[in-house]
């Protein structure tokens, strides 16, 4: 019924045409009618040619709504800047809701999907890089992380997730490490991210 996470900001090195990400999306439905509601950070040197860090929602009727700009950013080895977001269903209108540091912002209409007008089939958080050129070039930023990660049940309560799957679609560029630490501390966490393109990752 919901996903939430607390997100690390950066302004990864990116240049036109290249688009980086950090989100949460949830999804249900077959691939060719799927579903989803996404939200996060991303730097977009397509469409918003100034390189830094915003706040993006998303969904599959293709509305696309970029917010404020988001100041300031992590300085590598230096202060850690962080936003927390929520998705989560409303079990009264079936609208799914958007919280932004424990404010409510807007919501997706339910009657905006199909397959999402029920619970959501998945969760996922991570990051993910738009590149039309042959080499990856684009940077994640240095130990980029979410932590407390976090899904709401059937009966909206509050869970950490268990039997995560990691996926990285081009490990010699980027990596991923999956934590499970205790309560009061990071929670459910990881790392990813990396340098994008080097000797390791030629293409």
């Amino acid at each position: 019924m919901g996903a939430r996470a607390t997100i690390n900001l950066w302004n990864p090195a990116v240049v036109y045409p290249e688009v980086s990400f950090s989100q949460i999306w949830l999804e249900a439905g077959p691939e060719e009618s799927l579903n989803t509601v996404e939200t996060g950070w991303l730097v977009d040197t397509v469409s918003y040619p100034r390189n830094q860090a915003k706040m993006f929602t998303f969904y599959t009727g293709s509305r696309y709504a970029p917010n404020n700009l988001l100041l300031p950013v992590s300085i590598y080895d230096g202060p850690q800047v962080e936003i927390t977001i929520a998705i989560w269903k409303d079990q009264v209108t079936g609208d799914w809701w958007l919280r932004i540091q424990d404010e409510n912002v807007g919501y997706w209409h339910k009657d905006l999907f199909t397959h999402l007008k029920g619970p959501a089939e998945a969760i996922h958080w991570g990051g993910e890089i738009v590149n039309t050129k042959p080499r990856v070039l684009i940077r994640f930023g240095g130990a980029s992380y979410f932590r407390h990660l976090k899904f709401l049940d059937d009966g909206f309560i509050e869970r950490d997730p268990v039997n995560l799957q990691t996926f990285v679609t081009k490990p010699n560029c980027y990596d991923l490490l999956l934590y499970m630490d205790p309560p009061g501390t990071f929670g459910v966490n990881f790392y990813y991210g990396g340098p994008g393109f080097s000797s390791q990752c030629p293409i």
